[in-house]
């Protein structure tokens, strides 16, 4: 296959794109070489019929990352990166009904769905590009600022996305369906500009401000999903779909790659972020035992020493940059003492921690 910048003739006779039957210079769309076989229920023919199983996966798994990381109340990016797969998800759909044939090629509205996909598949990655710049806390995680930036930025990309994406589909202004350029860039270029950009700066990251190495794996093995994903699409989906006789194409594994790689983005987000029990109110609930001595204690002696609960915190440095973790909250700050100054550990020379234990009483 040779791609030329600025077609997909190479591209569309490889891969069945969404977009294939909407561009070219016949005015008639693109053929892919070979393409998987269709199947008939009732009076439907459905097309791509393994992609569209791949696709109802990908969004039940999708559901349930979102489920997780909802549940992670305290977790820092967590309202930004869940915006990412709900994206995913909805792409995930239409796409199952543009592949399928649901939403047939020749029906007027087939052009506008097109562009609908076009068009959330450049916000996803613009999404995930955002996501990149959240664990270096240029503006705070959760605030107004931060969640406004990504959501006006989401929205400019998809604008101008989906305009491209339909002029070109129909000759609008100076955009022609033979000469696809801009839409090669958004649908093409755009993506792996991304990914490139995400990667590098988790990278960063990692290495800058996490003690544990063990993310660089999710990292690692999201790329090489991602880029497997890539080749055998546009470079062995020919090469697969004779070698099983049309009952599987790239399409499908480019599908199941791409899901395995959105999968190593929760999985690395999920090792980096670490949530603050204290203020967590997730369905684990901690059952805290309390005992009579501890009461009497408490009334008796309030400025009794309390000492750390080594479950409750995790030494050393915060997981994102910016963070502050309990040990370094509690444990590093002066406090006001018994005697007029300020002790070594919490308030009245002592470390506070929670749950307290009765060990110092």
């Amino acid at each position: 296959m040779t791609i030329t910048f600025g077609s997909f003739d190479g591209v569309c006779s490889t891969a069945a794109l969404v977009i294939c039957p909407l561009i070219g210079t016949s005015g008639q769309g693109i053929e892919p070489t070979c393409y998987s076989r269709n199947v008939q229920i009732g009076q439907t023919v459905i097309f791509q019929p393994s992609t569209c199983f791949v696709h109802i996966v990908a969004i039940i798994m999708t559901a349930i990352m979102i489920y997780h990381i909802r549940s992670k109340y305290t977790a820092v990016g967590r309202k930004e990166i869940v915006m990412f797969f709900w994206l995913y998800m909805v792409i995930e759909l239409l796409a199952m009904f543009l592949d399928s044939g649901i939403i047939p090629t020749a029906n007027v509205s087939y052009p506008w769905f097109a562009a609908v996909y076009t068009g959330l598949v450049a916000t996803a990655y613009c999404c995930l590009l955002i996501n990149g710049f959240v664990g270096f806390q240029f503006a705070e995680d959760g605030t107004p600022l931060s969640l406004w930036l990504l959501r006006i930025c989401c929205f400019a990309v998809f604008g101008g996305s989906f305009f491209i994406s339909i002029a070109t589909f129909k000759s609008y202004v100076s955009f022609s369906p033979s000469k696809p350029i801009a839409l090669f860039v958004v649908y093409l270029i755009w993506p792996i500009l991304c990914v490139a950009t995400y990667t590098i700066l988790q990278l960063v990251l990692v290495f800058r401000t996490l003690d544990d190495r063990w993310p660089l794996g999710d990292i690692i093995f999201g790329i090489a999903f991602y880029a497997i994903a890539q080749v055998l699409l546009f470079a062995f989906s020919v090469t697969i779909c004779n070698a099983i006789t049309h009952y599987l194409d790239g399409l499908f594994f480019f599908t199941l790659c791409v899901l395995l790689s959105v999968m190593m983005v929760y999985k690395y987000w999920d090792s980096i972020t670490r949530e603050d029990l204290e203020f967590s109110v997730g369905s684990k609930a901690a059952v805290w035992e309390v005992k009579d001595p501890l009461l009497t204690a408490s009334v008796t002696a309030p400025s009794t020493d309390y000492e750390e609960d080594a479950s409750s915190y995790h030494a050393g440095a915060a997981s994102l940059v910016g963070g502050v973790s309990g040990t370094q909250y509690y444990g590093g700050k002066q406090a006001y003492g018994a005697q007029g100054g300020y002790g070594q550990g919490g308030y009245g020379g002592a470390r506070r921690a929670y749950p307290p234990t009765s060990e110092g009483y």
